[in-house]
């Protein structure tokens, strides 16, 4: 039933904040003299914060219509490559004749859409021909779709991989980067051709029992009937997805929100004293960020299930137990692919360590293609969005693909 309580509480409440968002939009217009300018710009305020703190499920936009190239400023369109009815291969084509090197940006399936890493794909449209997974919210995707298991992003991910061809690369963020270790993996051992020339992993959960975070320890303190129980809804019967059986998106937002709680208290505290000080700028970034934060879209039930089961749970893949429909996933295969990985100092979801362990799982890398970095001062959204990502972390991402290019 949880999923029918939440949606009924957001048919309540939606209503009444579109009406709050278009009145403060009307109240900005007006100057009224004192004292009933302050108390105008209060109540403004009120309803700012009221406004835009539900949650929605519609992927927001990328914004991205532009691109610096050199000394050069073109337009970049959107075209969707390759798609299935859980997610597309979304290329970010720039209006220019000049030859960069193709980069997958693998977002996670996780509660946010794939805009969240609008910054990462900002930053690297610089110098790269930047591709990024799409995924769809499975509560707009029909029973008739099928399912949509961790084996299944897998092979999503050998296909996009092999769409982009020879000499390209890999950068997996957050959780999906044990999938896409499993995929090169499988694709060094098969000597595919279009395995990946370097592989980035940041702030992923390749190996939990290093360094575990609160994430990590709730994993290991109940068993995968508590999870399916507790965490997993159904999608109500006015969607496309009517039935299927979902990870609700706006619980993993609960859960990101309840570990940092007083950040985002006091975060609509300060937007609240931005509007009410008429201060736009400020309320502006706030308005964007939460638009996107609050964001959510479902997982499939299977696919949630198995990746807490088989990473979180039993760490198959970093104990050499990971099979992929049958064939047993071998990091050793790796002999070619450039390796980078990288964590933040502060992440309190994807603690130091867990990344790295692809470090050790490659065993068959040579030293030359391996590299880790750890980056001071940020927690686990600074890895990738934000000024320590672009000034400190992409120019590392940078030149491993320069090298490996």
């Amino acid at each position: 039933m949880i999923y029918e309580i939440y949606q009924t509480q957001a048919d309540i409440l939606d209503p009444l904040r579109k009406m709050a968002r278009h009145t403060s939009s009307l109240l900005r217009l007006l100057t009224p003299q004192p004292p009933y300018g302050i108390m105008l710009r209060h109540f403004n305020a009120a309803l700012e914060v009221f406004g835009y703190a539900g949650t929605t499920h519609q992927r927001p936009s990328y914004k991205i219509e532009r691109a610096v190239v050199g000394n050069q400023e073109v337009a970049v369109t959107e075209e969707v490559v390759f798609e299935t009815p859980f997610g597309g291969l979304l290329h970010f084509k720039k209006d220019s004749d000049r030859s960069q090197p193709k980069v997958l940006i693998v977002a996670p399936l996780s509660g946010h859409f794939a805009t969240l890493l609008r910054n990462t794909v900002e930053v690297m449209l610089r110098d790269h021909d930047v591709y990024i997974t799409d995924w769809k919210n499975a509560r707009d995707i029909p029973l008739s779709a099928g399912r949509f298991g961790f084996d299944d992003y897998v092979e999503h991910l050998i296909k996009f991989m092999e769409i982009l061809g020879p000499r390209g690369h890999v950068v997996g963020v957050c959780q999906p980067t044990v999938a896409v270790l499993a995929a090169v993996s499988l694709m060094a051992e098969d000597n595919n051709p279009a395995t990946p020339r370097s592989m980035t992993l940041m702030a992923g959960p390749i190996d939990t029992r290093r360094n575990p975070t609160r994430v990590n320890r709730l994993a290991k303190t109940k068993d995968i009937a508590w999870f399916e129980d507790k965490m997993i809804g159904v999608v109500p019967w006015r969607y496309k997805g009517a039935g299927r059986r979902v990870y609700p998106g706006f619980m993993q937002l609960t859960a990101f929100v309840s570990m940092n709680l007083d950040k985002h208290i006091g975060a609509h505290m300060r937007q609240f004293r931005h509007v009410a000080a008429r201060e736009e700028e400020e309320a502006e970034t706030h308005r964007n960020f939460y638009d996107e934060y609050l964001a959510v879209m479902d997982l499939t039930a299977e696919f949630y299930l198995e990746t807490v089961e088989r990473i979180f749970m039993r760490h198959e893949l970093a104990t050499g137990e990971l099979i992929y429909r049958g064939r047993p996933v071998r990091p050793s295969a790796i002999r070619k692919t450039f390796l980078l990985t990288v964590e933040g100092e502060r992440d309190d979801i994807c603690g130091l360590g867990q990344t790295s362990a692809a470090l050790d799982l490659c065993s068959n890398l040579r030293p030359v293609l391996k590299r880790h970095h750890m980056q001071t001062g940020v927690g686990h959204y600074g890895v990738f969005s934000g000024r320590r990502w672009e000034n400190e972390i992409y120019p590392q991402v940078r030149e491993v693909i320069q090298f490996s290019a």
